[in-house]
């Protein structure tokens, strides 16, 4: 445990100011497994620095065999207690941690003890801490107020004076956290306290407590651009949209601002990172503290909160699904919305009926959203990429540094499906010859705090050890954070926040859901396939910070064709056709370039340049060549949308391969894929991919007929025709001009409608023609059939299969008819 100034026998005394009590507290969360704190009240401020620390010790306690206890009591002494804070601990409730507030109006409360205890989960290791003295849990108290704090400390034997002083603490803990003024805490105590609570006169009698006014939150310059459209959009009668901003520009802050201006009654936000829900918790508590917040995860599910902050693997299942009503959340958020075309995801879309559900992501170019905006009706509300957050001050500008690595062969690399296999990349990665060129690099450009995105675990160890040997007559210091380090995710940025370390290697961690605005240097020694990961690690030095001009991106690239996306998000289309020599002679032309944002500069190395113009060369004719130059920017095997909107032809592909995922098949090796392509082939392309259309009647059936999961049970027409119905009306431009007045004014059950939806496109499907003796599907006891053997096996993948190819042909017509429309 840290030491600091003023030491009284094995005891320390914190005194505030430079002598901070936060890195004392931090550090025993960290390795504590019995946590009792008791302050007469918490600050918000105060507790977002505690927070993180608490809820990794949660989630590590989850992840293991050993046991976490805490408790906590604090006071509604005079209403200073933030209801803000409440809510972040109601979430974090449970048997395991315990939060209880201390009713002060018949006796006075104002303890102030931080108390940790630590043992193996055998119990035959025991030692503990209790911190005593003045600090409650504000800011200012755990950081620049001055405070004093005595540490008491115990180790074995047990029967030694200290841990018989140390018990008494314990005991003496116990007794008031039972007393009977010790109230649990709740969602309905915590909205009798915000009725009953005077904040400002509490701040006015207690001026010198390191107390903070209650903030006020507003929208940002491009959060109310957004706003408006998203408001726009629902008033044109669209349930669905796509939000696109870059990161770091305040995804989530929007979706609460929208959430609020549309008056939701009960809000679902689903993300696939704790880290994510944790702090969009925080985000919405914040600005909406009159509402009772709560996780769906594997450790808690909250199914009755206002405010439900939902691990996707948690809810997406059916079984968690159905303890809901379809239209129980009037608005649904879909944080990173780019992974939202798993299973899982679409478990949860397929299955909730909100009034409006929003889609966030911070994916960089239209062929990255393709895939996705069809989840969203093709309905792009609003986009400002990273350039709009530079120029508009919301983020810092980078100096990008495009270093060639020329340290290790990347076409000598094992590529499969889209991604050099993992072994091998990172045994080419850890060498002496590779850890020297890259520290090399770093020397010259690094500023103060780097955060290094590595490929494997032994990758970031071996980083780390190589750092700290060149480092021995530097003074720097680096480390490593991953899953199975020592070293805690929130020790690690802690550390490098304060300086007291200068390099952070990590592995997967910090992609999504961290903000450390102090992170001034990124260092990409690992190959990044996907240009959305790229940007989300960009994206974490791109915060404003005091005394943060700019970011410095050093980026390795190799001669492999996954590193061609660069050009692609740096808007270089032409930079391989650039004379080399120019390069060389001013690097910095590139920094000219408007596309870039205010005070950014690129500085490609003319290896790349040349390696790029070769790729720009070959990949210019074939089907497969276009299919592996978007596989290498997509960082993933791209879907029939992606195509279409990165500008390639599907005709094309027909003609040289016989249809879209014949192509798909050459490039895969997974046998079960293969298989059911070759045994659904006829149906995918000649029913799904090529079938003719004068509307756009015959993909929106088939969407019907896949959410109704028409390959495993047949609907009924009556509940196809239904389906159908609904469906196109969360497309407003097709449903306004598609259908005539006399349909769109109908209730979708009335026999009229039904009969409507069997002439065009049910009749379409189930007749025979001259080239086609069997139809495609069939009406067998009133349900609509598909004229397919499916083993039961292959149903879920031909499902997939036959998405994906509604969703580009619907994509296809809503272009080709409707670009000109808003």
């Amino acid at each position: 445990m840290p030491n600091h100034s003023l030491t009284l026998k094995n005891n320390v005394l914190t005194t505030g100011g430079q002598d901070r009590l936060l890195e004392q507290l931090l550090f025993a969360i960290n390795h504590a497994t019995e946590i009792d704190i008791a302050v007469s009240f918490i600050q918000n401020s105060g507790l977002q620095l505690l927070l993180p620390a608490i809820e990794e010790a949660i989630e590590r306690a989850n992840d293991s065999a050993n046991s976490l206890h805490i408790r906590l009591l604090t006071s509604d002494y005079l209403g200073i207690t933030d209801p803000i804070a409440l809510r972040s601990l109601m979430a974090i409730a449970s048997p395991n941690t315990q939060v209880r507030v201390f009713a002060t109006k018949e006796t006075g409360f104002h303890m102030k003890s931080f108390i940790f205890v630590r043992s193996d989960k055998e119990n035959t290791f025991y030692s503990g801490s209790a911190f005593v003295g003045s600090n409650n849990i504000s800011r200012a108290a755990l950081t620049h107020a001055h405070e004093w704090c005595l540490r008491f400390d115990h180790k074995e034997p047990k029967h030694s004076f200290e841990a018989q002083q140390f018990q008494l603490i314990r005991q003496e803990f116990h007794k008031i956290f039972h007393h009977q003024n010790a109230i649990p805490l709740s969602d309905s105590w915590i909205d009798q306290y915000i009725a009953q609570r005077q904040p400002t006169l509490a701040l006015n009698l207690v001026s010198d407590m390191g107390l903070e006014a209650d903030e006020v939150y507003v929208p940002n310059s491009v959060q109310i651009e957004a706003l408006q459209a998203l408001a726009t959009t629902r008033e044109q009668g669209n349930s669905r949209g796509l939000v696109v901003l870059g990161t770091g520009m305040g995804k989530t802050w929007l979706s609460a601002f929208d959430a609020m201006q549309m008056k939701a009654k009960k809000v679902l936000f689903v993300a696939h990172r704790e880290e994510i829900l944790t702090q969009a918790l925080n985000t919405y508590t914040k600005l909406w503290p009159n509402r009772c917040a709560g996780y769906f995860n594997r450790t808690e599910k909250s199914a009755d909160k206002e405010l439900l902050f939902a691990s996707v693997q948690t809810l997406g299942k059916q079984r968690h699904l159905q303890q809901f009503d379809q239209q129980h959340f009037d608005y649904i958020v879909i944080d990173e919305f780019h992974h939202a075309s798993a299973s899982t995801y679409q478990n949860i879309l397929n299955y909730f009926a909100p009034k409006f559900l929003l889609g966030l992501t911070a994916t960089p170019e239209r062929t990255d959203q393709a895939d996705i905006l069809s989840l969203c009706n093709n309905n792009l509300i609003f986009e400002r990429n990273l350039v709009h957050g530079i120029n508009d001050g919301l983020l810092v500008p980078f100096h990008y540094y495009g270093i060639w690595d020329d340290t290790l062969d990347y076409q000598a690399i094992p590529w499969r499906n889209g991604k050099f296999d993992p072994s091998s990349l990172e045994a080419k990665f850890a060498t002496t010859k590779r850890a020297h060129h890259i520290f090399k690099h770093w020397l010259e450009h690094q500023q103060s705090r780097t955060l290094a995105f590595c490929v494997s675990i032994t990758h970031a160890d071996y980083m780390a050890q190589q750092f700290n040997h060149y480092f021995s007559n530097h003074g720097f210091k680096a480390v490593a954070v991953h899953s199975q380090s020592h070293l805690r995710r929130n020790e690690a940025l802690a550390q490098l926040n304060r300086g007291a370390i200068q390099v952070l290697f990590c592995v997967d961690l910090f992609n999504e859901g961290t903000d450390l605005p102090a992170i001034d240097t990124i260092l990409m020694i690992r190959p990044t396939q996907s240009n959305i990961i790229f940007l989300q690690q960009l994206g974490r030095g791109l915060r404003v910070s005091a005394d943060k001009s700019h970011l410095v991106v050093l980026d390795f690239l190799g001669n492999h064709h996954s590193f061609l996306k660069r050009s692609d998000l740096f808007q270089l289309p032409n930079a391989a056709e650039r004379n080399t020599q120019q390069v060389q002679d001013n690097p910095a032309q590139y920094s000219a370039l408007p596309t870039l944002g205010k005070g950014c500069y690129v500085n490609i190395a003319p290896q790349a340049l040349d390696f790029w113009q070769g790729l720009q060369q070959r990949f210019q004719h074939t089907a497969i060549d276009e299919f592996q130059l978007l596989e290498a920017r997509l960082g993933h095997r791209p879907t029939a949308s992606e195509f279409y909107h990165g500008g390639y032809q599907l005709n094309k592909v027909n003609k040289q391969h016989g249809s879209w995922f014949d192509l798909v098949a050459h490039f895969s090796d997974d046998p079960s894929l293969n298989q059911c392509i070759k045994t659904y082939q006829g149906f995918l392309l000649k029913h799904v991919q090529m079938t003719s259309m004068s509307k756009c009647f015959k993909p929106i059936l088939l969407e019907a007929f896949l959410e109704l999961d028409g390959f495993h049970r047949p609907p009924t027409l009556m509940a196809l025709a239904e389906k159908s119905w609904h469906i196109l009306k969360t497309y407003p431009t097709l449903f306004a001009n598609e259908l005539s007045d006399n349909f769109q004014n109908i209730s979708p059950s009335t026999t009229k409608w039904i009969s409507y939806w069997k002439g065009n496109p049910i009749k379409a499907f189930t007749n025979k023609t001259k080239q086609d003796a069997i139809s495609a599907f069939s009406i067998k006891d009133d349900c609509f059939v598909a004229n397919l053997d499916i083993a039961t096996q292959d149903i879920a993948l031909l499902h997939s299969l036959v998405k994906e190819l509604v969703d580009y042909r619907l994509a296809k017509y809503i272009k080709s008819h409707y670009s000109d429309q808003p």
